[in-house]
């Protein structure tokens, strides 16, 4: 069995056994007819799919994909993920093997620690393998060392020793043998798996192999010898003979060169090891034309040849052909040679054409995958809409009985009033046939006149209780109707009292703004204009017998000059003057939030720049703002507005936003606020866009070049 199945498996019977799984299991691996959780159950399908899969089903990724759509629990998506990837894996379709294990590390995160830990370091070594066969060395060490460090936090001691085979051998491929013989000789500390220990003794000798150290690596060959041995493996047998073959052969002592290639080629074929067969009699066949014994070359070459050819085994085949093309031009029959080497070229051709073949279906695989990756989303995606409108239906099933159960209760309480209202009459009907019995004894002339006034009584009675409950019923109804209106009433007269009172203090505001301007334009503009006047007139009079008068008088001027200027600038409104205008526009937004049912939000950026404008501009970009929230308070229907302001290179710009009604730009006409907006803003030489769209709101855009912002207003 596989290592990775043999840890997974392991893993899968853990944790049945820590959730005390009960049941019984049909032949086809099918739970009996128990009440059986589905954390159980599912774990007993993910156990058979394993099995199937190390026996061979050829269906296996049907029913893993199948697995992997029907499924609920975190558990049973993790296994099957893995043993997508190790399948995916074995097919050298790395990408969609390396999709999977990420998809099995994401369920497997909602696992306990253990398991979680364990899961996570079979991933990492899948992981590790894949980048290996790609190419890409650096990420398989690093997925290694992440699975020992895995591994490490609950000593799980197999794992930890997978990683550190698999990261040796990672460092060998990346000719670090350093490193790999460090933790290929850690392995051998493992003492309970024999197989770790004879693997990293076969890849110890490699290196020494290739590190020229001959010796050396026959040393460690003889080990794995004696430990193949014990286990009885006929594969490692086969390999170390092939192995210490090649040593041998580099020491030049070909005569146990010839042994042990040999008995690696009589191993190999009694265990059907055809790769092995094929590369020690290649060898030897080498061997032998070194030595001039071209009989013998030709002899077991052509045996190889024949291998070769009954196993398709392309690769190999051109590489005998070139072997007998080298004996070919040792025993100097050329003829022969340019045959053999024409078989190599066209062998190669083949090799190239169905390398080509394989690329393609490899994409092919890779699509098929992604299809399926595909219906599988679908497939989940429709559990998840089954869930919910399961979820729906429960819902409302449970409010019809809330609301059957609310109607049976009303209907119990009316009956149970009835009930009691007939109780209490009879009660009154007894007391006044007893009193009637009484008065009887003292006046029986009076008995007939009693009766009828006591059944007149009770007539009467009658009819005035259920003229009062009648009356009552009807009290109650207009008791209801009066407190609905008034509440809409209230409401009405609630929003109308905020409108008036924004529409009061935005006139008063602009009122007293106005009138300030007025007379500050005035006095500025009249009083101002006059006295200027009257100064340059003295300055430029031809009569300057009296210059000190003049002086005085020039002085007197100047001075009422700038207390009028000075007046004039006074008049301006009062907030732009205390307060920083950042401030006072959210000030201004927090009273409109407060006083209405909007939502507002303002953003002003950079402070100091914007609080640097001039005070005119300011009220005019103000009162450009009151226009805009007027206008979405009265047509927009808005819940909630929101304001940036940005100054960025020589631009103020503006972006106001509410998510109302809207309108279509192309059939819309200004009103008055957008015809007072567009007036104000041909003042300070800004521009304005909009967009907006019916049911999606309105975005207002207004640029204002911020030298305009910036010049002196006197």
């Amino acid at each position: 069995m596989p290592k990775f199945l043999s840890h997974f498996i392991l893993l899968l019977t853990l944790s049945l056994s820590l959730t005390g799984v009960a049941q019984d299991t049909d032949i086809d691996g099918t739970a009996s007819k128990k009440s059986i959780p589905i954390i159980d159950q599912e774990k007993a399908l993910v156990l058979k799919a394993f099995q199937d899969f190390n026996n061979g089903d050829p269906h296996i990724v049907k029913t893993a994909n199948h697995l992997l759509a029907t499924s609920k629990t975190s558990y049973a998506k993790t296994a099957t993920n893995l043993l997508l990837a190790y399948y995916y894996k074995n097919k050298t379709a790395i990408d969609s093997s390396i999709y999977y294990v990420n998809q099995s590390l994401k369920y497997n995160a909602q696992s306990s620690d253990s398991l979680r830990a364990r899961g996570n370091a079979i991933a990492y070594n899948i992981l590790a393998i894949n980048y290996k066969n790609k190419g890409l060395l650096d990420e398989s060490k690093k997925w290694h060392q992440k699975g020992i460090s895995e591994t490490q936090k609950f000593e799980e001691t197999d794992l930890y020793y997978t990683h550190i085979h698999g990261l040796a051998l990672t460092y060998s491929t990346l000719e670090n043998y350093e490193e790999a013989l460090i933790h290929f000789k850690e392995c051998l500390q493992y003492n309970k798996d024999p197989e770790l220990i004879l693997g990293s003794y076969i890849n110890m000798s490699d290196i020494y192999t290739q590190l020229n150290k001959f010796d050396t690596a026959i040393s460690y060959l003889e080990k794995a010898n004696k430990l193949a041995d014990k286990s009885q493996s006929g594969q490692a047998h086969a390999v170390i003979a092939l192995n210490l073959g090649i040593n041998y052969e580099k020491l030049s002592k070909y005569e146990e060169a010839i042994t042990q290639y040999t008995r690696a080629i009589t191993i190999a074929e009694e265990f059907n090891l055809h790769t092995i067969s094929l590369t020690a009699k290649n060898n030897l066949g080498g061997i032998y034309t070194y030595l001039g014994q071209y009989q013998d070359a030709e002899l077991i070459l052509s045996s190889a040849l024949h291998d070769a050819k009954t196993l398709g085994l392309l690769a190999d085949e051109m590489d005998i052909y070139n072997a007998l093309k080298f004996l070919a031009v040792k025993k100097e029959n050329y003829k022969s040679a340019l045959d053999f080497s024409n078989k190599s070229s066209q062998l190669k051709d083949s090799i190239h054409k169905l390398q080509k073949d394989e690329d393609i279906n490899i994409l092919e695989v890779k699509y098929q995958t992604l299809k399926k990756e595909k219906e599988i989303k679908l497939l989940t995606i429709e559990n998840a809409h089954r869930d919910l409108e399961l979820k729906h239906q429960k819902e409302a099933i449970k409010n019809l009985r809330l609301k059957q159960q609310i109607k049976q209760q009303e209907n119990e309480n009316t009956l149970l009033e009835i009930t009691n209202t007939k109780e209490r009459i009879q009660n009154e009907n007894i007391i006044l046939k007893k009193d009637g019995e009484l008065q009887q004894a003292e006046a029986n002339r009076q008995k007939t006149i009693r009766n009828i006034i006591i059944y007149s009584f009770i007539i009467m009675l009658l009819l005035v209780i259920g003229l009062l409950i009648a009356y009552y019923q009807k009290q109650q109804t207009k008791h209801e109707l009066n407190k609905q209106r008034e509440e809409i009433s209230a409401q009405k007269i609630a929003a109308l009292i905020k409108d008036q009172k924004l529409k009061l203090i935005n006139a008063a505001v602009e009122g007293k703004d106005k009138e300030r301007k007025r007379i500050a334009q005035e006095l500025h503009d009249s009083i101002g204009g006059n006295l200027a006047a009257i100064k340059l007139q003295l300055n430029n009079s031809s009569n300057l017998d009296n210059a000190p008068l003049f002086k005085t008088i020039s002085t007197q001027l100047d001075d009422t000059y700038e207390q009028v200027r000075n007046l004039s600038h006074n008049l301006m409104p009062k907030k732009f003057k205390e307060q920083k205008f950042s401030n006072i526009l959210e000030e201004y937004f927090n009273n409109i939030g407060n006083s209405s049912n909007l939502t507002t939000t303002i953003s002003v950026y950079p402070r100091a720049e914007i609080d640097a404008l001039m005070e005119t501009k300011q009220i005019e970009i103000f009162k450009i703002i009151q226009e805009l929230i007027a206008n979405t308070i009265k047509h927009a229907k808005a819940s909630t507005i929101t304001l940036e302001l940005n100054v960025f290179e020589d631009h103020l710009s503006m972006l106001f936003e509410d998510n109302g009604l809207g309108f279509e730009t192309k059939n819309a006409t200004d009103g008055i606020g957008f015809r007072n907006i567009k007036s104000r803003l041909k003042k300070i030489k800004g521009s304005l866009s909009i967009d907006s769209r019916i049911n999606r709101g309105t975005i207002i855009n207004i640029e204002i070049p911020t030298q305009t912002l910036a010049q002196n207003d006197l």
